[in-house]
């Protein structure tokens, strides 16, 4: 059953300064909003795997960094590695040089062995250091490498991810193709008729049944929306009961059942825990229709909302 979401200007339905005061109370099936709400079970897994996929990109971007923070690191003790080693070569030439000179005024034989060895011993050991470092960073360079998301999964993710979406679009638009049925056979008037009398002996599968039918043919679209919402609405199932009735609402603004339709609005906005927008409706049903038994409900349920 396709889901109608459209963003409705609802100040024929509450005060003014209670809509201004909070944020749209039907926003209903929006997945751009921080915290959305009214959600179909489509829109939901729509919504977790957006989400996950979010934490997957955020977490391959960091360890991607991390990664090339490593790699320039080792880089740059390796090339420390390879200066030293440079350095020790030049000094073992620059004293067989000496020596080939016979500078045996500047430096005796003892001395020269002595100074070859105490440099060829410290740079033995800063070479070791440094290569203990470098095998240090390696290995948490393959910790991290090996829990690192790599391009390739990454791609899989969001071609899943893209399968899923085209599964759901796939699904609604079947579900949004004329079906032939025996109602079509009947008068509108007669289907609503049928609806009514299953939905007062609460035979709410096959009232649904007919009224998807009364607003596919556009058939009093406004109360057969709210109809749906009702039904929803008494078989839990709030967030789709909060889009039946938005919608409804949109279509036609003071129809009889205004006061029952915000009424639930805000009790299943309640219900789904979004409870700044069910206080904005309980206020609009006290101040639209203060004599109103719906009123009544509306101040009880409000005082319980801390």
């Amino acid at each position: 059953m396709n889901r109608i979401v459209l963003v409705v200007f609802f100040a024929a339905i509450v005060p003014f300064n209670l809509i201004s005061a909070e944020p749209s109370a039907f926003g209903a099936g929006n997945l751009e909003t921080s915290q959305p709400y009214g959600l179909t079970s489509s829109e939901k897994v729509i919504l977790q795997n957006k989400n996950k996929l979010k934490k997957v990109l955020v977490k391959s971007n960091n360890q991607a960094n991390e990664v090339d923070s490593l790699r320039e690191r080792i880089d740059g003790l390796q090339t420390i590695i390879e200066g030293l080693s440079r350095k020790t070569q030049e000094n073992k030439l620059t004293l067989k040089n000496l020596d080939e000179k016979n500078t045996q005024e500047l430096i005796s034989s003892n001395e020269y062995e002595k100074r070859l060895s105490e440099i060829s011993q410290a740079n033995a050991l800063e070479i070791k250091d440094i290569k203990l470092a470098v095998a240090e960073l390696t290995a948490l360079l393959n910790i991290v490498n090996s829990a690192y998301v790599s391009k390739d999964e990454f791609n899989i993710l969001v071609d899943d991810f893209n399968k899923f979406k085209e599964l759901v679009s796939k699904e609604l638009k079947k579900d949004s193709k004329p079906k032939k049925s025996k109602l079509d056979n009947m008068s509108n008037a007669e289907v609503e008729k049928l609806a009514k009398a299953d939905y007062d002996k609460k035979y709410y599968t096959k009232s649904i049944e007919y009224y998807s039918h009364l607003i596919k043919k556009n058939y009093k679209p406004a109360r057969s929306h709210y109809m749906m919402g009702e039904i929803n609405y008494y078989r839990k199932n709030y967030a789709d009961a909060i889009a039946y009735f938005k919608k409804s609402a949109s279509l036609y603004s003071k129809a009889s059942y205004m006061p029952v339709l915000m009424l639930h609005t805000a009790i299943s906005m309640d219900n789904t825990g979004d409870k700044n927008n069910a206080k904005t409706f309980y206020k609009g049903v006290i101040a639209k229709y203060p004599s109103s038994k719906e009123a009544e409900i509306a101040k009880s349920n409000l005082s319980k909302i801390k």
